[in-house]
């Protein structure tokens, strides 16, 4: 059996005294649509940027050194809708990119969208080079030991497989014996190696990897892999818009919190992106960019502590 994340509450201390709160995520494993079937919300660039209002009270920041220049600079992978593309305009546009640009005019800000897929946001965060990550990352141990996270969003890894399911894939352990398309880096890598130490450990999944998730899909669609593992609103979004040609194979599993990458040290200005998430939560903004996104499945709640 593969590994499964432990999940706990996260206690927040927000900034300028405002009281602790618990950010839970809202799992929806058990409500997942059957097999083949894209979520009809999902798109990988809907009508109109989101234009995200502040509030009318803005916050009061204390001194940031990361904000200094007025900018939050964030790296991204922008490769992976609905969480985050480029638009026919050549624009950011996706989950992510909405949230920054809400946790950005609540900051009183600019933000600065860096593309510098996945694998190097990491090292690019130690070095100083960006002041966030929002790019999907989920938080895993090995993460948390180099950098700090806020959780914001919950999903799984999803299958998506050719059309009709020619291999009959319907959970990960049957994909002994393929191969599988994944992007360099993330969750899905792990997972696939993890199940070649184990359940396939004597009919081993051949792992492809890529740079770009866009990338492993094409493997897929053009046959030259028999699945291709990513985040589930990723996968049910390429299914959506492949025109008949690909489906989402079983339900999502391994369901994991995505997390905003902070350096380590900067404590001002996890604070400050952490009550602006608050703020966007609980006046609905958060709500909003999910829906219009197809992606409320992966919604988190902040409730006072103590609550259930």
């Amino acid at each position: 059996m593969l590994p499964r994340p432990s999940f706990r509450s996260f206690l927040v201390i927000a900034a300028l005294g405002v009281a602790a709160l618990f950010i839970l995520a809202a799992c929806e494993n058990g409500g997942a649509p059957p097999a083949g079937t894209p979520s009809p919300g999902a798109s990988a660039t809907p009508a109109g940027l989101y234009i995200c209002t502040p509030p009318e009270t803005g916050t009061s920041l204390p001194n940031i050194p990361e904000l200094e220049d007025g900018v939050l600079n964030v790296g991204s992978d922008i490769a992976y809708a609905p969480i985050e593309s480029y638009d026919e305009d050549n624009n950011p546009v996706g989950v992510d990119i909405d949230l920054g640009n809400c946790i950005a005019a609540d900051l009183g800000v600019e933000v600065d969208y860096a593309n510098l897929g996945f694998d190097p946001l990491i090292p690019s965060i130690r070095g100083g080079e960006i002041d966030a990550i929002l790019s999907g990352m989920t938080i895993k141990p090995g993460r948390e030991k180099k950098i700090d996270f806020i959780p914001y969003f919950t999903s799984g890894t999803g299958i998506l497989v050719a059309a009709g399911n020619p291999e009959g894939v319907q959970s990960v352990e049957d994909l002994c014996g393929l191969t599988a398309a994944v992007q360099l880096g993330t969750t899905q890598v792990d997972q696939l190696e993890a199940l070649n130490g184990d359940t396939c450990a004597d009919d081993n999944v051949t792992i492809q990897t890529f740079d770009e998730n866009p990338l492993a899909v094409e493997q897929l669609r053009v046959g030259a892999a028999d699945a291709n593992l990513a985040d589930y609103p990723v996968v049910l979004n390429d299914a959506l818009l492949s025109e008949g040609e690909l489906e989402v194979a079983g339900e999502q599993f391994e369901s994991a919190p995505y997390g905003i990458g902070v350096r380590k040290g900067a404590a001002e200005l996890n604070d400050a992106i952490t009550q602006a998430l608050i703020n966007i939560i609980n006046d609905g903004r958060y709500d909003q960019i999910l829906a219009k996104w197809g992606a409320e499945a992966g919604a988190y709640k902040v409730v006072a502590a103590g609550q259930e």
